[in-house]
């Protein structure tokens, strides 16, 4: 009854959507040149042969599929991987990322009329989701029409859990649409499987298998040059809330070392005027990467507010706190820092990607600030005690060293899903 009726309403609010849609492109939410892929539209003609399509929602669920996709192509040589993806910002990393003989678009909102101009072009032969991005008819749709639906490296929070439990007979029949799940762990497979999904495996997180971020060699000598020998320490990703805390960090830490330099890149660019004027407006030296301009000897802080150069920033911080941890966002992705030997610390709100935290602080490859106040303390301490910093970076990089099995037990189990796939496009 809930779904026949979500599809009445998605059909007849598409004056309401479009006018959403012109919002969000009004905020550089969506890309108005391409904004017909987002009706099911696209200029791009379907590829001959076999047609793997993998939503991954944004940018982390995107950047950890980067190493599904390529050894799919890899093990498919006449193999095309459709990426779709909702924000512009995984749009732009995915243009740079993307190998060849991958295609990105975005994916159409969840209109019948445009999920099924979607499918009618592209004709897919498998479909991968990414983690818990759920549209009902996107779901129903593909199923209907006789494609395997897998959702790989699945996950919901608790939240969202008691959610879709509370939606009840809506549930069970779009979960049964997955012909496999593949859980990040034991707690979120029997999350799926109270949900109504009928085939569900723990495979680990892939996350954990998600490649090394680009990084400029000469770049970043570039900025070692500028910076000296200082002391450095970098916040990945923040988001408003944050920054206020890593300047009265600094506050604190250059009390003892008046050399420090603080490094901050939010996680959306073009915060980085705005954390410049709030570091300026307490009366610290601070330079623009956005603007041109270098991290001097005499810089403060550095607002790294460029997108794409998350990877250099790693490589020159040695002292990573993985932001989005101390506002209610979810904690971003500490294996990132993890590929480059750094020191890791992140905050208590790590609810999308708890299980990577929890491991991570288990096996003493990153410490969990409690708060705020927490946060100078830990810093402090892992540059002063430097045989304590060292053994973080050793076990951080360790970590994700022994995590590429999981990728491997995720494609053996979407092997046979392949092989169909191969054979009908061969057909």
């Amino acid at each position: 009854m809930m779904l026949p009726l979500y599809q009445g309403v998605m059909t007849v609010g598409a004056p309401v959507i479009e006018i959403l849609l012109s919002c969000r492109a009004g905020r550089g939410k969506e890309d108005l040149a391409r904004m017909r892929e987002r009706r099911g539209m696209t200029i791009i003609p379907r590829p001959a042969g076999e047609l793997v399509w993998l939503h991954a929602s944004s940018v982390g669920e995107s950047m950890a599929s980067l190493v599904l996709v390529e050894r799919l192509l890899h093990e498919g040589v006449r193999r095309t991987v459709l990426l779709t993806t909702g924000t512009v910002s995984s749009a732009r990393l995915m243009a740079e990322r993307l190998p060849e003989r991958a295609l990105h678009q975005y994916v159409p909102v969840d209109r019948p009329a445009w999920v099924r101009s979607f499918l009618d072009h592209w004709r897919p032969d498998l479909a991968l989701v990414m983690e818990s991005e759920f549209w009902p008819f996107q779901l129903t749709e593909t199923r209907s029409r006789g494609i395997p639906i897998v959702l790989v490296n699945g996950r919901m929070s608790e939240r969202s859990y008691s959610r879709w439990r509370l939606a009840g007979p809506f549930a069970r029949p779009l979960f049964s649409t997955f012909e496999l799940v593949m859980a990040t762990n034991s707690d979120q497979a029997g999350r799926f499987l109270a949900l109504g999904a009928r085939r569900v495996l723990a495979t680990g997180n892939l996350k954990c298998a998600a490649p090394a971020l680009n990084t400029d060699p000469c770049a970043a000598e570039a900025v070692r040059r500028q910076i000296g020998g200082r002391p450095v320490w970098l916040a990945a990703s923040t988001h408003a809330g944050e920054d206020e805390i890593v300047l009265e960090t600094h506050s604190r830490l250059v009390r003892d070392r008046p050399d420090l330099l603080t490094i901050i890149a939010p996680r959306h660019p073009d915060r980085g005027e705005a954390i410049a004027k709030m570091a300026f407006g307490r009366g610290f030296r601070v330079s623009r990467r956005g603007a041109g301009e270098e991290p001097g000897l005499k810089t403060d802080v550095y607002v790294a507010d460029t997108l794409g150069e998350m990877g250099l920033l790693f490589d020159v911080a040695e002292i990573v706190f993985v932001a989005g941890s101390l506002v209610p966002v979810g904690g971003h992705n500490p294996v990132e820092p993890a590929h480059f030997g750094c020191a890791i610390l992140f905050g208590p709100l790590m609810s999308k990607n708890a299980e990577i935290a929890s491991e991570m602080v288990r096996r003493d490859a990153a410490v969990q600030i409690s708060g705020p106040d927490h946060m100078a303390e830990v810093v402090s301490n892992l540059f002063t005690n430097s045989a304590r910093r060292r053994a973080l970076c050793w076990r951080a990089r360790c970590y994700v060293d022994e995590a590429e099995s999981v990728l491997d037990s995720i494609v053996s189990e979407i092997a046979p899903y392949l092989e169909v796939a191969s054979a009908g496009s061969e057909g």
